[in-house]
């Protein structure tokens, strides 16, 4: 299951160096201002990634969803944080966000499995 992380990433990378070579000055500035987003300010890191991940399941991205859960993983959000979090996307998107929700868990699982076999 934790290949699903790792082809995730490779993927996204890939593309985004591809749409990155294109030089195209409003992408980058959109790149950039996601990016600086997300930065520690007045809110810390880890409640951006909590606002972005319920912003991304309401939105229903999977791919942002994505994104969002493995920042979170990485800024040390338990699993209960976010279960608590998806909660409320489900509460704001209504039932339409099961699906995404499903997959919000599968992928959450994966991030654990691929983090606990990167440390053997």
């Amino acid at each position: 299951m934790s290949d699903i992380v790792k082809e995730f990433n490779d993927y996204r990378a890939k593309m985004n160096d591809k749409i990155l070579a294109d030089n195209n000055k409003v992408v980058k500035r959109i790149f950039n201002l996601d990016t600086n987003a997300f930065q520690e300010g007045a809110l810390d890191k880890k409640t951006k990634e909590l606002l972005g991940l319920v912003a991304s399941t309401v939105l229903r991205c999977d791919d942002c969803v994505k994104y969002h859960l493995e920042a979170s993983y990485n800024e040390g959000i338990s699993k209960a944080e976010i279960s608590e979090a998806l909660s409320i996307a489900t509460l704001v998107g209504g039932t339409i966000v099961i699906p995404h929700l499903r997959r919000a868990h599968e992928y959450w699982e994966a991030i654990e499995q691929h983090n606990a076999e990167s440390n053997l």
